[in-house]
């Protein structure tokens, strides 16, 4: 056991040092597509935050706003994306239109 206190005493420091870690993201290959209105904008806001721009471009094209819907569904209750229901809607129908 005592083997092992020392592990155990150090943790705290490691998680601290991880923590304080700093990365550099690569850069941004990809944009959303330009589009009108609150969509648009909500999508660059609330999408961007977690995901590139790669994800809805790598969506088979045409798809109706039942599948965004779905999709953006998906990302409030799934992965816990704190998009408002307004903005949610205008995010779908932005993709539709667009994508």
């Amino acid at each position: 056991m005592l083997r092992t206190l020392p592990v155990f005493a150090l943790l705290p420091l490691l998680g601290a040092a991880a923590a304080a870690a700093t990365y550099e993201l690569p850069t941004e290959t990809a944009m959303l597509h330009q589009g009108e209105g609150k969509g648009f904008e909500a999508a660059r806001n609330h999408c961007l935050a977690c995901h590139s721009a790669d994800y809805p471009n790598m969506q088979p094209p045409h798809k109706p706003k039942a599948f965004w819907d779905a999709e953006v569904t998906k990302m409030i209750q799934l992965f816990k994306a704190q998009i408002p229901d307004e903005d949610a809607k205008a995010i779908a129908q932005y993709l539709a239109d667009t994508y």
